[in-house]
């Protein structure tokens, strides 16, 4: 079963930018891109030898496979549905979220190290949002660490379901505001554009300008399986309200993310800087009524 529940995981890391590129080009009344063009040029990236910069360090050179192997680690611990993951201990939703922090903390560093001012402003940006968007994830974890008593991401979404509408509507508002952060950790509009080739407003974009080849290909793909991770996540909450099952929350967790995501794309444009700021808050103010609202339900008392 875990090792299902890892294949199902890496086939919603793969499928999630294809569904994004395709609900994004439908939407814009365009062809597009082919459904796997992401794998294709994934593949002719780990085809090409990397180039350094006589400037940095080899800190450069391990950060990125310090971010995927952050990435790939946290991911492992993410159950689909009723399936048990890979790793699974008491207290891994708290080693999931610093195993994501380690990552971002090294590409930041790498970023640094090459003495660019562009990507030392792209660092110090990623660094602020990573800081503010980790209060509303640690509250999402306490939420579903009080209605279900455990600190597990296993024993959490393994229960037979929720017992009252006011815990399933709990579970459905987690479940946005993972949604909310996994279009600010993956860089997404309106918070980020991928896009863009504008060094004074890119964020995640710009940190990477100096890396190719693998090293750019282990950024890529540390960046499908963090999308993946929190995309189940919230697929699991949804889940949970009513039908913990892994044919459930495999297909919603690609439907949820690809194309919610595409719908914004197509639709939205992007934040200016200063008002990604008060989008993250926002998300925040949210987990915090959610999870005062989960503590009601875990003390029985009643909202009306």
């Amino acid at each position: 079963m875990a090792l299902f529940n890892t294949l199902l995981l890496g086939l919603v890391a793969l499928a999630i930018p294809g569904l994004i590129n395709r609900a994004r080009a439908r939407l814009a009344g365009r062809k597009g891109i082919r459904f796997t063009q992401h794998l294709h040029d994934l593949k002719l990236l780990l085809h090409k030898g990397a180039v350094y910069s006589t400037t940095t360090s080899a800190l450069f050179r391990i950060a990125p496979s310090v971010y995927l192997a952050a990435a790939a680690v946290a991911a492992l611990c993410i159950p689909v549905g009723d399936l048990r993951p890979l790793l699974s201990f008491e207290g891994d939703l708290v080693a999931f979220a610093y195993l994501l922090a380690l990552g971002r903390m090294a590409l930041i560093l790498a970023a640094m190290d090459t003495g660019s001012s562009f990507e030392g402003m792209g660092a110090s940006r990623e660094a602020l949002y990573g800081a503010l968007v980790e209060p509303a994830l640690m509250l999402v974890f306490g939420t579903f660490a009080l209605l279900s008593g455990y600190t597990s991401f296993a024993q959490i979404f393994t229960s037979e379901g929720t017992e009252g509408a006011q815990t399933a509507v709990v579970l459905l508002l987690a479940a946005y505001i993972l949604m909310k952060i996994t279009i600010t950790e993956s860089g997404r509009i309106p918070v980020d554009d991928p896009r863009t080739h504008l060094e004074l407003t890119m964020i995640h974009e710009v940190m990477c300008l100096d890396y190719c080849g693998v090293d750019l290909a282990f950024i890529k793909i540390a960046g499908w399986l963090k999308t993946a991770a929190f995309s189940l996540l919230a697929a699991d909450a949804v889940a949970a309200a009513a039908a913990p099952r892994w044919w459930v929350a495999a297909p919603l967790a690609m439907l949820l993310t690809g194309l919610s995501v595409g719908v914004v794309e197509s639709t939205q444009a992007r934040n200016k800087l200063a008002r990604n700021t008060t989008f993250i808050l926002t998300v925040v103010a949210l987990a915090a009524l959610v999870y005062f609202t989960a503590f009601l339900l875990q003390r029985n008392i009643s909202i009306q």
